[in-house]
């Protein structure tokens, strides 16, 4: 007896395009040298000397400024006061100590002794006192030099890589499949109705 039902299996089918990964380069350029120039030069500073000459004081030794006049006439004065106010002292302390009747004697003496010539030692001075104050200040020369630079830049035009990955297509042309076939023949209910069908098209209207 033969097996009623044939089974057929298709396989999945499918193609593959690989593309490998490469490397392309551009055209290359030749290389460019760029050069700068830097100029130098020749740098002197020169300071001259100077010679100062401060008279003020000297000046002021001689003819006083109005500042020194008033300080020095202020000390005068206070010299001054402090000399009256010890005379007169010494004169009340005279009075005081006189007996009576010695009044007219201590007022002549005191009289006298106003009339007195100054007595003591006098200094024989040279003006100015004090002479020019000099401050000198010497010369000065400052000299820099600086050569002249160049500067080369060089600038290589390669050209560029460029890196292409590689790639994998995959194209399923046939997908998996099962096919099952009927391999018996067909069973006619009645049996006699079998005679009606041998294999051409049948159009029967009930």
């Amino acid at each position: 007896m033969e097996p009623l039902l044939k089974i057929t299996t298709i396989p999945m089918e499918y193609e593959i395009t690989i593309q490998h990964a490469r490397l392309e380069r551009g055209q290359s350029r030749p290389p460019v040298v760029e050069i700068s120039r830097q100029r130098g030069g020749l740098n002197m500073r020169s300071q001259p000397a100077r010679l100062l000459l401060d008279s003020f004081e000297a000046r002021n030794s001689i003819i006083p400024s109005t500042r020194t006049a008033i300080y020095q006439n202020a000390q005068k004065g206070l010299r001054a006061a402090g000399e009256a106010a010890q005379s007169y002292s010494n004169e009340a302390a005279q009075m005081r100590w006189s007996r009576p009747g010695q009044g007219g004697e201590m007022l002549s003496q005191i009289f006298e002794q106003r009339a007195q010539m100054p007595t003591g030692q006098f200094q024989l001075g040279f003006l100015p006192t004090t002479g020019v104050n000099i401050n000198y200040q010497a010369g000065n020369l400052t000299t820099s030099y600086q050569m002249d630079r160049l500067a080369f830049n060089l600038k290589l035009n390669n050209s560029e890589v460029e890196y292409i990955p590689g790639n994998i297509d995959i194209v399923v042309t046939q997908y998996p499949d099962v096919v099952i076939e009927y391999m018996g023949s067909p069973v006619f209910v009645p049996p006699s109705a079998a005679e009606f069908f041998t294999g051409e098209s049948v159009d029967l209207v009930a």
